[in-house]
């Protein structure tokens, strides 16, 4: 295959599975992709993004039967859902691939026919444990659990002993290949922590894959062997390929392959990281550039699932706010590679502070003012002043910053630098007040220029966020005058010198309304069910802390309150007596755990009689995900100490 043409970017998102209802994770992967081909074409870039759905598997298998449906039928109703989304949230893919299409199916057939005849594919008999909700093998080393079965490590449910006859691929031929890969790319894989749990991973050995079953029909048939289907990741990750058109499209696939970079989840990292470049290798494809595992955002500090109950849907949020302020909002909370918690506190106080006060009021009273007192066009203006310099000068290193963090995709270092540019822009008008400046006639001058300033600092601004916010940043653009998209405009070629004197601004409305959390809550009028709001700290004085007695305490004695399962009554010792307490940590710890460790308690609570005890001090413990963890001493102090 000759080298691909140097201006082209194939960026993907994983295809999703369509058992599953789309939510604020499937969101962020798919926002991340859209920024960056955003920011790929204003750079001149021709870029392909594909997304798209997984529909095969025992998962859609089994969900399409508890819903009455064929497989298809569900995979349908739930495709439907995704483009929607995608529609909602202003998604520019230009490929929406589904695993049931021909082509897709008949290029998988033909790539496992070919690694078969290579002797990279044998068959065999399979005996181990299967995940059926991540539709993966454990491996062996994973523990027994609940009674002798076996659970997964990753998401925690059941797994089903299987022993049939299936088709291996050889995988631990390739082991070495990849090291020595991994060491010649090292950005292979990023964050470049995740590098390390890729390598260590493979290190510790490859065993060859199942990559077939017999008892799942809902999948893509085995050449010549019909009473054989294929491994549902076998299938999935050659999306990849069979959208830029292995099989099909000659030019579009030597246009594009290999990818740039594939945008997953960190939970699926082993699968890209490890097993699709193993398939490529074999196959004798060339290899993706780059495969980056992102965080997840968590709800309560927990990652969210269906059947956790703890997803956030998109389509509450867009429905009150439209698709910028979340597509803001979740870029600028937290890098790409992190995890980030998700609270509608935070959401709020992005909106409120970086949207309508920054941004929004920005633009507002610059627009406002040239049309105030121009009648929307700045007829005259004075030379440019130092400070007026400064601020054009300023934006000429933040375009370069803000190119070269797109560029490594730390979109949330990006919008810190605008946002950082904008207090700039928003510090220059109130320091040279136009609207005192307005009003002595002799000032007409100046006061042109400062305003031209201010308009062409936002017009600036407005292909650097588009990435990021496309329909606010048009919006703006045609405010400003500008008669073409922004998507016509090229980076390179981009300046803050190009406003022109002569556009025509009109009258702005505001962008981003503040919006009170009370009224975010309200269901009525949002339709967003109501949420607990987060508890606001109160102070206390010295002299009333001072007031509580805390103490080393020596646990003696520890057992089950009878009827209950989280309380343990607790005998300890604080130094010049015993006192007995109730706690409700018995999901954390067993009395066994506790006998001898020293904990702080405070001894000078007023008594309760709880479950007919009487509890007469109270331990100390941090709430992690509704359970109490217990802070112990790690060194030997003496009972009855006091904590301060």
């Amino acid at each position: 295959m000759e080298e691909r043409p140097k201006n082209t970017f194939y960026i993907t998102t994983p295809i999703y599975y369509v058992n599953d209802i789309p939510h604020i994770g499937h969101a962020y992967t798919t926002i991340i992709t859209d920024a960056i081909t955003r920011f790929k074409k204003l750079a001149g870039y021709d870029v392909f993004f594909l997304t798209g759905t997984d529909e095969h598997g025992q998962k859609v298998e089994k969900s399409s039967q508890e819903k009455g449906l064929t497989p298809i039928e569900l995979a349908d109703k739930m495709v439907i859902r995704f483009q929607e989304l995608w529609k909602a949230l202003n998604i520019s893919y230009d490929y929406f691939i589904r695993t049931t299409q021909p082509i897709h199916e008949k290029g998988v057939q033909k790539i496992f026919q070919k690694l078969k005849d290579k002797g990279d594919i044998y068959k065999g008999t399979y005996k181990g444990y299967y995940c059926i909700s991540d539709e993966n093998f454990l491996p062996e080393d994973v523990p027994l659990e609940k009674e002798g079965h076996k659970i997964c490590p990753d998401c925690g449910k059941e797994c089903s002993l299987v022993s049939e006859e299936c088709y291996f691929f050889k995988l631990s031929a390739y082991q070495d290949r990849l090291l020595d890969f991994y060491v010649q790319h090292p950005e292979f894989v990023r964050p470049h922590t995740r590098m390390n749990e890729v390598v260590s991973f493979v290190k510790q050995g490859l065993k060859d894959l199942s990559i077939t079953r017999t008892t799942v029909k809902w999948a893509i048939q085995v050449p010549d062997d019909p009473e054989h289907t294929i491994y549902v990741w076998f299938d999935a990750l050659n999306n990849y390929l069979t959208a830029i058109g292995y099989d099909w499209n000659l030019e579009l696939y030597e246009k594009f392959w290999p990818a740039d970079v594939h945008f997953i989840g960190k939970d699926i990292l082993r699968f890209h990281a490890i097993f699709w470049p193993a398939f490529l290798m074999a196959s004798g494809f060339p290899l993706p550039k780059i495969i980056f595992g992102h965080g997840w955002w968590l709800k309560d500090d927990t990652k969210m699932s269906k059947s956790k109950g703890n997803v956030l849907d998109p389509h509450v949020i867009l429905k009150a706010f439209g698709p910028d302020p979340l597509r803001y909002f979740l870029l600028r909370e937290i890098p790409i590679g992190l995890d980030g918690n998700f609270s509608h506190e935070g959401f709020l106080h992005r909106i409120n502070s970086d949207l309508a006060n920054d941004l929004g009021n920005l633009v507002q009273r610059t627009l406002t003012m040239i049309f105030n007192y121009f009648g929307g066009r700045i007829d005259s203006m004075g030379e440019e002043q130092t400070e007026d310099e400064a601020l054009r000068l300023a934006f000429d290193t933040l375009k370069s910053r803000v190119i070269d963090h797109y560029e490594k995709y730390n979109l949330n270092k990006a919008l810190e630098e605008i946002w950082g540019y904008l207090n700039k822009v928003n510090k220059y008008l109130a320091t040279h007040e136009p609207w005192i400046i307005a009003k002595d006639i002799t000032q007409r001058e100046r006061l042109g220029r400062i305003l031209y300033q201010a308009a062409a600092a936002l017009r600036a601004i407005c292909p650097l966020i588009f990435p990021v916010m496309p329909e606010s940043m048009e919006k703006i653009w045609t405010l400003l005058g500008e008669e073409n998209s922004i998507e016509d405009t090229r980076l390179s070629q981009f300046d803050y010198k190009d406003f022109r004197i002569t556009s025509n601004i009109l009258k702005p409305d505001p962008l981003f309304p503040r919006v009170k959390l009370e009224d975010f809550l309200k269901e009525k009028d949002t339709g967003i069910p109501p949420i607990q709001k987060e508890d606001k700290m109160e102070q206390i004085t010295f002299d009333e802390f001072k007031k509580m007695d805390l103490r080393v305490g020596e646990i003696l004695k520890v057992e089950h309150v009878e009827g209950t399962k989280k309380l343990l009554k607790i005998d300890v010792n604080i130094g010049t007596e015993t006192r007995q307490m109730v706690a409700g940590i018995a999901d954390t710890y067993s009395p066994d755990d506790l006998i001898g460790k020293k904990i702080v308690v405070i001894v000078n609570l007023k008594p309760a009689v709880i479950r007919g005890i009487e509890s007469q001090a109270m331990l100390l413990a941090a709430e992690v995900s509704g359970k109490a963890i217990v802070p112990f001493f790690l060194k030997d102090v003496p009972a009855g100490s006091k904590v301060r």
